[in-house]
């Protein structure tokens, strides 16, 4: 039997384990979730909110256990205390909509036609969540998924293994029946023939752009509704008449907070050249403040990255950046936890342009380049030379402004002074190589549920 393992970026040791699910117990687990889903379909919609919504209260009760567990796991320092401002904002707000996001639309209803459309459950969602903000990526699709009458499997990443487990333990404690969500260790052949063979109705993938072709391949000729977030390369545009201070500290955080590893983390800057030179100094100081350390302790402000094997991809895409032309101005001296392993000090680098990787790859670690533009039209066209399309952040006091550059812009989202935020009120979604589908929002029910017709004739003459 083949164990799954989490390798902990604190001391480079298994910090948990579990047994890989053989396929057939695998197969025994969607039986279980596919008999159970029609009961809990039937079941009246506010009463499945509030089972939700008592798993997310029951799941915050376990706040000391969950902070260092992730801190364990992936590296973030416990100062910021989890996930649970965002894990509850999204909980909440998908409360608040379901009933009227899952309202029938009434076309007619008189003494001779009733015709509707009403939205009914996939059946049995399939969730596979990333290592980088396990619990708020999860909850996006589970916590919808369920209050529309789906029953929910989710599989976790290996490097975040405790995570789908508590999850699941949190709501089956608050009263959400254990056939109705439930969590499984799968490697990846047992996943891949599980969704081959039609076992889901659904899935819900965030990940990388391997990962998700993996996924598609694996799905081919099934016919299994896919949602897939993938990778990011989320650009940042300061205009002239930009709030410079208010800039540099939201991009500079967007850049490098949980140590750079957020699919909309801001990865690259483009500045008008009014405001370039101080913008250039104001972020390598800004950057320049952080300490590294171990998360476990609450002086950290920047913790180890989830794996060193991440970290490594950093260190090359900048080596190969510098190789070319570009210079790094945060001094490596004051971060002298930096390990050459998981432990990474952050990183801005300038002379940088679209021949380097570090301008088009994802980085996903915490580092970022800042470019020099004159006009609008400079900065769209290098913004959307890349591969992926998932946010943009514009900084202008015009919001006119901001909208017009957005409809030219290959994205998913268009923020106006403000980065590296989910909005639950409005689709998360991405174009190119970041992805397909949309999640939270009203779209986001629709994309976890199938629209029945109804077409009721009540006179025969």
């Amino acid at each position: 039997m083949s164990m799954i393992k989490c390798i902990s970026p604190v001391n480079g040791e298994v910090y948990a384990e579990r047994p890989a699910l053989p396929l057939e117990m695998a197969k025994q687990v969607v039986a279980h979730a596919r008999q159970a889903q029609k009961a809990w379909a039937r079941r009246p919609l506010d009463e499945r909110v509030n089972l939700v919504l008592a798993g997310v209260a029951r799941l915050n009760e376990m706040v000391d256990e969950v902070v260092p567990e992730l801190a364990w796991q992936m590296g973030r320092p416990v100062r910021y205390g989890g996930e649970f401002k965002g894990f509850n904002e999204r909980s909440n707000y998908v409360a608040s909509i379901a009933a009227g996001a899952l309202q029938p639309i009434l076309v007619e209803d008189n003494d001779r036609f009733g015709r509707r459309i009403e939205r009914e459950p996939h059946g049995v969602v399939f969730v596979i969540a990333p290592w980088n903000y396990p619990y708020m990526t999860a909850i996006n699709t589970v916590a919808p998924a369920l209050m529309a009458g789906n029953t929910v499997i989710i599989k976790h990443a290996s490097q975040t293994i405790l995570v789908g487990e508590r999850m699941v333990r949190a709501f089956v404690e608050a009263g959400v029946p254990a056939d109705v969500f439930q969590n499984v260790f799968l490697d990846h052949e047992t996943t891949a023939a599980l969704i081959a063979a039609k076992s889901f109705d659904f899935i819900n993938f965030t990940g990388s752009v391997e990962g998700g072709r993996s996924i598609e391949r694996a799905a081919a000729g099934t016919f299994t509704g896919l949602g897939l977030e993938l990778g990011g390369k989320d650009p940042g545009y300061v205009m002239e008449d930009a709030d410079l201070d208010a800039a540099v500290d939201t991009l500079m955080d967007g850049a490098t907070f949980n140590s750079g590893q957020c699919c909309c983390g801001i990865e690259r800057i483009y500045v008008h050249e009014s405001l370039y030179d101080a913008f250039v100094e104001k972020s390598v100081a800004w950057v320049s403040n952080y300490k590294l350390g171990n998360p476990l302790d609450p002086e950290t402000t920047l913790g180890p990255m989830a794996h060193k094997r991440f970290a490594a991809t950093v260190r090359e895409q900048i080596a190969d950046a510098l190789a070319k032309g570009a210079k790094a101005l945060v001094d490596p001296k004051l971060f002298p936890q930096d390990d050459g392993g998981a432990y990474l000090a952050p990183q801005v680098l300038v002379d940088v342009d679209h021949s380097m990787a570090f301008m088009r790859e994802e980085t996903f670690g915490p580092a970022v380049g800042i470019m020099k533009v004159k006009s609008d039209s400079q900065a769209i066209e290098l913004m959307n030379d890349c591969q992926y399309g998932l946010t943009v952040s514009l900084w202008t006091k015009d919001a006119d402004r901001a909208s017009r550059i957005g409809r030219d812009l290959e994205t998913g989202t268009v923020f106006m002074n403000r980065a590296d935020y989910l909005d639950p009120a409005l689709c998360w979604t991405g174009v190119k190589e970041t992805g397909r589908g949309g999640s939270l929002s009203v779209i986001g029910f629709q994309n976890l549920t199938r629209p029945k017709s109804y077409h009721l004739k009540k006179v025969t003459a």
